[in-house]
């Protein structure tokens, strides 16, 4: 199995505890995670080889990071140490009923939105990979940052290796051209990648914000989407992008902060068809139900991993498989305190094969 890299910040996470607010408690968790870091995480514990790269200080917070990262056998060969920077924090208040969740960013001067593109040892890191995975938060945090980005999936090209990214739209985060709003500049950066990109990750909102494209009349806020509509979006997408591959919207129908219906379309480009997950018995769309959550930051990362691990896994690779195991992992990430999925592949394949109970086992 070769290996798959990805790119991008990682940072401290400062988690008020249980459902209290962030002006509630004076006592915070640590722990630490990036959106791109998970997805390395959630590869290794399928069982897939992954490669993390980023830019951290040489300080102490920093090598707990690192601990982290090393704990589920990341590779960290490729993690430049810098004297100059800082390690990025968010805070996080977890929602429930219909108090939403809410982020808190500190991630200004970061040591990865003050590296340049050329620090990294890219012909190093993509020695021996198939795959790089990015995402839209990078980009959003510096001119710098968004250069590396681009860099980065151009160089994973030329090595032969596929590109795929997560949208990702962040609003608190593009703030770097103060000439143009968050809106303009995400749209302007990330078209600008996207050329280079065979697999996008994104939700109806991330496609109307950084492509300015939109499921017809459906609102997202509602609890209830048309899935009917999202072929067509998909389609809006591989026609301005032509080297896209595959299409994949993940499907939330947010009903409160403790209860999300959640599955995903993954749409073929070379076939014009959609496939969607999970589906039931007689073989139409029918969202998991996921009640009680217990903590939806990262189930987004955990649909990108499954989707990359099932498509480099000869055995899953076929498209309607690959996004029963891409929904399937990221269902189970909701049952899963932290940024990161602990959950195993053979954990996925039994929700895969039906088995939803959550019965103990003995």
């Amino acid at each position: 199995m070769k290996t798959i890299v990805t790119f991008g910040e990682i940072m401290g996470r400062l988690a008020a505890p249980g459902n209290l607010r962030l002006r509630q408690t004076r006592n915070l968790e640590v722990t630490y995670a990036g959106a791109e870091a998970s997805v390395a995480a959630s590869i290794c514990n399928y069982g897939g080889k992954a490669r993390y790269v980023t830019a951290l200080p040489k300080h102490a917070l920093a090598e707990a990071t690192l601990d982290t990262v090393r704990s589920v056998g990341i590779d960290t060969d490729f993690i430049l140490r810098t004297n100059d920077g800082r390690l990025g924090l968010y805070f996080l208040e977890t929602g429930a009923n219909q108090r939403p969740s809410n982020v808190v960013y500190d991630r200004a001067d970061s040591a990865i939105s003050i590296t340049p593109a050329d620090q990294y040892d890219w012909k190093g890191i993509f020695n021996g990979a198939q795959w790089l995975h990015l995402s839209g938060i990078t980009p959003a945090l510096s001119k710098n940052a968004a250069e590396a980005t681009l860099v980065a999936a151009k160089e994973a090209k030329a090595a032969g290796a596929s590109v795929s990214i997560d949208l990702n739209f962040r609003g608190k985060l593009w703030k770097w051209d103060p000439s143009k709003s968050a809106h303009e500049l995400a749209q302007e950066t990330m078209r600008g990648i996207l050329p280079f990109v065979d697999v996008v990750v994104g939700n109806e909102e991330d496609c109307h914000d950084v492509l300015g494209i939109q499921a017809g009349d459906t609102d997202v806020h509602s609890g209830t989407l048309d899935t009917s509509r999202y072929p067509d979006v998909a389609r809006q997408v591989a026609k301005q992008f032509p080297n896209l591959s595959k299409i994949a919207i993940t499907l939330r129908e947010s009903l409160s902060a403790s209860h999300n219906n959640w599955g995903a379309m993954l749409y073929d480009a070379k076939s014009d068809q959609p496939f969607y997950a999970p589906l039931n018995d007689e073989g139409n769309y029918q969202a998991y139900q996921i009640r009680n959550i217990v903590d939806r930051v990262g189930g987004g990362d955990s649909f990108a991993a499954g989707l990359i691990f099932a498509m480099t896994t000869p055995e899953l690779n076929d498209t309607q498989t690959t996004v029963d195991f891409a929904v399937a992992a990221s269902c189970l990430k909701h049952s899963i305190k932290g940024d990161f999925n602990y959950s195993t592949r053979a954990e996925v394949e039994k929700l895969m094969g039906g088995n939803a109970s959550g019965r103990v086992v003995r």
